[in-house]
């Protein structure tokens, strides 16, 4: 006689069990994380120091491919005609990465000595500009009496000292920071080999890697997810990295631009002024006024006309940019307002300084890219026209 008691597997439960079971599981975890936070954070730590050199590897891999895939095609391809893919593909890497590794010897043989040389002579010219201020200031008050300015030459006579030790003092750290930043990059030696090493594979291994990653989607999602997941990564990837390299190649631009026209005009500390300028023009919008506030600084320790010329500069070269090279370079490729820009600056350099001011713009482009596309769908589903809305 058969067992009316035998146990028999119902589906629906054994689906709702492991869902519970998982919840419970995760729950558990990220208490576990929240309660031991600071355990955490090291943990953290100590596994993003161990896959360093290969996020390092992976980020070069990312940054070179542009580089790379436009020699492959526009030169080994179209004008060499070389048909073998594997040579044009070996071919561009190694002619990338000899064009890279030469920029970044130029740098660090002309650019670093000339920015530690101008360091060095406002360090000595510090003392020279307060004279010449104080001068300025007492023959002020002869030609126009009737102007009392005694107050703020007092004010600068007494606190000169004072300046100039907090200035010189300041100064005095920069150098040696910069000294033992030199240092501290001698021993990532090793991981940046290692990086490189692994960036070269993931660019010679780059097909085989994507082909790879799509099966593994297509293998646990359905084709229609799968499908519309890829095409959204390729979506976020062309936002991501056509502001990544174009604000790149744009801000080399302009600090080269500042270099040149500093140099026309004559002005002072053009190699550590245009380096500053390129590298805050990374940030959009406010980056050419955080460059400028400092080479103006730097220019009143030699002459007030200098610093309004390079004021003037600034200003000639960031209508430019945003008029017409930004634009021609970068297009639309964020999509943003620009209060969403200013929202991503503000809260990415809020997060993370200056690199999250940079950073921001293009991950809050993602996300509001992937959140339209959401909405869309499930507008969409309900069959509602949003261009009515």
């Amino acid at each position: 006689m058969e067992n009316k008691h035998k146990f028999q597997k119902n589906s629906k439960y054994y689906t709702i069990s492991i869902y519970a079971i998982a919840t419970v599981i995760i729950s558990a975890i990220l208490l576990k994380v929240i309660w031991h936070w600071a355990a955490t954070i090291k943990s953290v730590e100590r596994i993003i120091g161990m896959l360093m050199p290969f996020l390092i590897g992976l980020l070069i891999a990312y940054l070179m491919n542009p580089l790379v895939k436009g020699l492959d095609k526009k030169l080994f391809e179209k004008i060499f005609r070389i048909k073998n893919a594997n040579v044009r593909k070996a071919l561009s890497i190694l002619i990338s990465y000899i064009f890279v590794l030469g920029i970044i010897i130029v740098c660090i043989s002309v650019i670093i000595p000339e920015i530690y040389s101008s360091l060095k002579n406002i360090s000595s010219g510090v003392q020279d500009s307060y004279n010449k201020l104080i001068f300025f200031l007492e023959d002020f008050n002869k030609k126009y009496p009737d102007l009392d300015i005694s107050y703020v030459t007092d004010v600068v006579k007494q606190n000169s000292s004072n300046i100039i030790d907090f200035v010189k003092g300041s100064l005095d750290k920069i150098l040696p920071m910069l000294y033992n930043t030199s240092v501290s990059v001698i021993s990532w030696v090793i991981n940046i080999i290692i990086a490189i090493m692994v960036s070269c594979y993931m660019l010679i291994d780059k097909n085989r890697l994507l082909k790879n990653c799509k099966r593994f989607i297509y293998a646990f999602f359905k084709k229609e997810h799968a499908d519309s997941f890829i095409s959204t990564c390729g979506d976020c990837n062309r936002i991501f990295g056509g502001f990544l390299i174009g604000k790149t190649i744009d801000s080399t631009i302009i600090g080269f631009m500042c270099f040149l026209f500093m140099n026309i005009l004559d002005l002072k500390y053009t190699m550590l002024i245009s380096v500053i300028v390129g590298i805050t023009n990374m940030i959009p919008y406010f980056g050419p006024f955080i460059g400028a506030v400092p080479g103006v600084l730097i220019l009143l320790t030699v002459n007030w006309k200098y610093a309004l010329i390079f004021g003037v500069l600034i200003f000639g070269l960031q209508q430019f940019d945003g008029l017409y090279l930004g634009p021609k370079i970068l297009g639309d490729s964020t999509g943003l307002r620009p209060v969403w820009i200013i929202f991503a600056i503000t809260v990415g350099g809020w997060l993370a300084g200056a690199i999250g001011m940079f950073l921001g713009v293009p991950i809050v482009a993602v996300i509001a890219f992937l959140t339209d596309r959401c909405i869309e769908r499930k507008l969409s589903a309900r069959k509602i026209d949003s261009d009515i809305l």
